[in-house]
């Protein structure tokens, strides 16, 4: 078995180095933006003519816009000789070859998966928000990034090399050469060594006045030691429910009652608005376009990529831990874009990262052959008392304890993480009631 990992870093280009990096991103979206122009170019054709081919896939696109640069719409200069006869040459894109031609093809399959996110969408095949046609980029909208493919040599030697020339801390691309990064790169080297990942294609952008990269590798399955033992056919035992909040950010416990671990939110946003709060203030208070106004988004452009960076790190600790110790976990399948509508609870529940959670706990479960279940979305798993499986209806947002008629009393975190724990063995009763969302039977149906 394989799977898919990332390696990302921090650049630590020289100057002319940025120059490069910043042109190979301008070309990236001078090339999608032409390939967008393509099709809308075509779309109008063909609505006088309707067998006229639209290219709509990324092989299209990129064999219209190869054809493209080289013609006299992509550049052509006027010569006089020294008679004075003027006369066109063609020379077709003058600047192509300064750069990667990767660049410019993987800004053309993005156009084509941008056109096809649009036609699923259109079509229903497509799950989540509408997505609308693709739009044009801006220069000053978008956040300049490119992708290069890593392809191999006659010899076998990759394009894209990690610790090229005895420079371990170093990553070397095609048609820019070698580039410091700030972080150790050993283990990815190590794995590269031995066979164990290679690398597809880096990703590299600009955020936060800084230049990153993101290796997409193909790795080997982890060690067997790592890998959870797999359960008998019919044993159902074993399941920690995990369930999310705001102000504790995760409760798991046991099917049968006993509470593991209670891991209060880090709330980075909160801790930090004050701080983004006057950042944002100073942004305003400059002229637009100086120099003062460029160098103040600077400071608050890096201020919510450190509150991000603090987010992610917590949620890899905390996924880490749950997936090392636990082989079979259950979590709540919430409606967290629809949950972001409510203006009164959005800034908490992005805050947590709720979404960003989840997933993580599902690959990396998944590469521990541990197994994970997702809760029906209508399961009250707060409502519902744990100990005689009453609910209760009456449980407001703002009741933090649970209270029973049966006289079981309890937090109600708790109470939602040992009903999850429960859900495989009353899935099969949930599912085949008339209706789930409420929990019951229909009454006074029509």
């Amino acid at each position: 078995m394989v799977r898919h990992t990332g390696f990302r870093y921090q650049l630590d280009p020289t100057v002319e180095q940025s120059v490069v990096l910043a042109r190979h991103a301008g070309a990236a979206r001078f090339a999608f933006n032409r390939s967008l122009d393509t099709v809308k170019e075509a779309l109008a054709l063909r609505k006088t003519d309707p067998e006229h081919r639209v290219p709509w896939s990324g092989f299209d696109l990129i064999n219209d816009f190869n054809a493209w640069k080289k013609t006299e719409d992509a550049g052509r200069v006027v010569a006089v000789d020294s008679g004075g006869t003027a006369q066109i040459v063609v020379t077709g894109l003058a600047w192509r070859n300064q750069l990667c031609q990767q660049v410019f093809e993987e800004a053309a399959v993005d156009c084509g998966r941008a056109l096809a996110a649009f036609t699923d969408s259109r079509r229903g095949k497509r799950a989540g928000r509408r997505v609308g046609f693709p739009r044009f980029k801006k220069k000053l909208e978008t956040t300049p990034s490119f992708r290069i493919r890593n392809k191999h040599s006659k010899n076998g030697r990759a394009a894209i090399r990690v610790g090229d020339n005895e420079t371990v801390r170093s990553v070397t691309l095609p048609g820019i050469g070698a580039i410091k990064v700030r972080a150790d790169t050993r283990r990815l080297r190590c794995m590269l060594a031995k066979g164990r990942a290679k690398i597809l294609y880096a990703s590299v952008s600009f955020r936060a006045q800084r230049w990153w990269i993101s290796l997409t590798c193909e790795a080997s399955d982890l060690h067997h030691k790592h890998h959870h033992q797999p359960h008998n056919p019919g044993d159902q035992g074993g399941w920690v429910g995990i369930d999310r909040g705001l102000t504790v950010l995760a409760v798991t416990a046991t099917a049968e009652g006993a509470e593991l671990a209670r891991v209060a939110a880090p709330r980075p946003l909160t801790a930090a608005l004050g701080t983004q709060r006057r950042l944002a203030k100073a942004v305003s208070r400059k002229q637009r376009g100086s120099i003062k106004h460029r160098q103040a988004a600077m400071r608050l452009a890096r201020h919510h990529h450190r509150v991000g960076n603090i987010r992610r790190h917590f949620a890899h600790e905390l996924t880490n831990e749950l997936v090392k110790n636990h082989d079979r976990l259950v979590i709540e399948g919430l409606n967290v874009a629809g949950m972001l509508g409510n203006r009164h609870l959005a800034r908490a529940i992005s805050d947590a990262g709720w979404a960003d959670l989840a997933r993580l706990l599902t690959y990396k479960q998944r590469w521990r052959g541990g197994e994970i279940a997702v809760a029906d979305r209508w399961f009250p798993s707060s409502k519902r008392c744990c100990v005689c499986t009453r609910i209760n209806p009456g449980l407001r947002l703002a009741d933090r304890v649970f209270v029973c008629e049966c006289g079981h009393r309890g937090d109600r975190d708790y109470n939602a993480a040992v009903n999850l724990a429960q859900w495989p063995t009353i899935e099969k009763v949930f599912s085949q009631s008339p209706d789930p969302r409420a929990g019951g039977r229909v009454t006074k149906a029509r």
